[in-house]
């Protein structure tokens, strides 16, 4: 199984929901910077993109797609990300890569959210195989800790990482999530939570899942 063709099968996939003259927003990790690589093709049909984090930037800067700032864009037609899971409901987890929170914001800011991974990233349930990434203050960590626990999960501080919010992040474990909308909203009220890495109330409306000889499309 060779996924980094499958990454490259999904991201050009994505490819055709580019409309002209658009701005797109970009989502973070190792697939999405498998896209921007497919995506600096078709740069110069685009008017340029909204980027979720710094090491995403640096990446479009390399291939010089022009970057926007999110202050002074009003919506995105088109979201493009990864993925850590996917259900079959199109709810996922994401911030494996810590930048969760860029990520929600241009999610909740875009018209269509098409999301791209291989198929070792779907789950029936999510959590399954993923901790489930929440990002907070760092006041905040015993606190938040205590009220994760009581949720029955089983939370893990992330060693050596800030995000690009000079946040920290605490990796949840055992946190099946069979009614992940209720769990996000829970965790979202829980103070000191800056956001969390479910993304099941604006979840994908588009999935690309790529497959050893044929990409999925999925719609909600």
């Amino acid at each position: 199984m060779n996924i980094k063709k499958l990454k490259k099968m999904s991201s050009i996939a994505a490819l055709k929901y580019i409309t002209k003259d658009s701005i797109l927003g970009i989502g973070t990790g190792s697939t999405v910077i498998t896209f921007i690589k497919q995506l600096k093709k078709v740069s110069n049909f685009i008017r340029g993109v909204v980027s979720s984090s710094k090491i995403s930037s640096f990446y479009l800067k390399k291939y010089n797609i022009k970057i926007f700032d999110s202050r002074e864009i009003d919506n995105i037609e088109i979201y493009i990300d990864g993925t850590d899971e996917i259900n079959d409901n199109m709810q996922m987890i994401k911030g494996g890569g810590g930048a969760l929170t860029g990520e929600k914001i241009l999610a909740g800011m875009s018209k269509t959210f098409v999301c791209i991974a291989d198929f070792t990233k779907k789950v029936s349930i999510l959590g399954k195989n993923n901790p489930v990434p929440i990002e907070i203050i760092s006041i905040s960590y015993s606190f938040v800790k205590k009220k994760i626990i009581e949720l029955g999960g089983y939370p893990v501080l992330r060693k050596n990482f800030f995000t690009d919010y000079n946040n920290i992040i605490i990796d949840v474990y055992n946190l099946f999530l069979k009614d992940p909308v209720k769990i996000e909203k829970k965790i979202n009220n829980i103070p000191g939570v800056v956001t969390v890495g479910i993304f099941s109330i604006r979840k994908a409306d588009v999935a690309l899942i790529s497959h050893k000889n044929k990409i999925e499309e999925i719609k909600k």
